[in-house]
């Protein structure tokens, strides 16, 4: 008597056919539409702003959407110049130069000790940086303003370098900690085993280990110190000679306003634009992969 195999359910078991017809066609155009008016609402500003900036004053207020007819480079020099858009950068950059170099040194050390040890205290302290982040600068500007009198440090470099750290230090302490949690404990723990230090060890190891996490969270400060205004319009207000670059757009803007030289003020706009361009574009694959690292491991 011969019986005949049954098929398990397994085996009758057929991957389903993909969805095609309209539904996908529909989807496929309503995405890409969507992505379309996204890229132009997002980057059509800043290609205005900067075909304007080549624009005589004149030509701008007769045909605000136009097209240069020709570049007018003068707009530059005047904003670098004459509206002092060139001091205003550089005074940016020398703050900074020392509110990023702070800000990365001591968020990565602090990220570090409390990723990586095991003591009394430790949750509480990252609570508190975590609870940082949901404190409104706007609520500590009055103390900050009398601690900084108190010191001496209004309208002084050093006085909105220590802001720009305090500003940006519990976001960064609070990412670069989740970052050091993924790391391999076995590099640390042999490096300690050689009779590496833990400075040694810190610098040495676990820093090149976690670039991914420092280049990411590095750009994001970068952008929010460079266009930081509110801290410097309180603490940085009386000596113009040392505003950065928003509260010289922000003269410039003024100041323009009555001049009528409108190519400049553009002109301006576009100077300020560029670091951060620049920056994100030769950045940009590391900011992704220091956004992913944490996921993928």
């Amino acid at each position: 008597m011969t019986t005949v195999p049954t098929k398990s359910p397994v085996q009758d078991s057929r991957p389903a056919k993909p969805v095609k017809g309209k539904e996908g066609a529909v989807l496929n155009v309503f995405s890409h539409t969507f992505l379309v008016v996204w890229v132009v609402l997002a980057a059509g500003p800043l290609v205005w702003v900067a075909l304007t900036a080549f624009r005589p004053s004149g030509d701008i207020l007769s045909d605000p959407l136009g097209l240069p007819s020709a570049l007018h480079w003068e707009n530059f020099s005047n904003a670098w110049t004459e509206a002092k858009i060139g001091r205003y950068a550089i005074n940016s950059l020398i703050i900074l130069a020392g509110s990023l170099t702070g800000t990365m040194l001591l968020g990565s050390m602090a990220a570090y000790v409390i990723a990586r040890f095991t003591f009394p205290g430790n949750r509480f302290i990252f609570l508190l940086f975590a609870g940082g982040m949901m404190f409104p600068v706007i609520l500590a500007l009055v103390p900050l303003f009398t601690i900084m009198d108190n010191f001496g440090l209004l309208d002084t470099r050093p006085g909105l370098i220590i802001a720009y750290i305090a500003y940006s230090l519990p976001f960064t302490t609070f990412f670069l900690t989740s970052f050091f949690r993924t790391l391999p404990t076995g590099v640390q723990e042999a490096a300690m085993v050689d009779g590496a230090s833990h400075t040694r060890t810190f610098f040495q190891i676990m820093l090149p280990m976690a670039k991914p996490g420092l280049v990411s969270i590095g750009i994001f400060n970068f952008l929010g110190q460079w266009n930081q205004y509110l801290l410097p319009l309180l603490l940085n207000n009386d000596n113009e000679d040392n505003y950065v670059l928003p509260q010289g757009l922000a003269a410039l803007a003024v100041s323009q306003g009555y001049r009528g030289d409108w190519g400049a003020l553009f002109a301006g706009l576009t100077i300020a634009m560029l670091p951060v361009l620049v920056v994100y574009a030769v950045f940009q694959r590391q900011v992704q992969a220091g956004l992913t690292a944490g996921a993928l491991k």
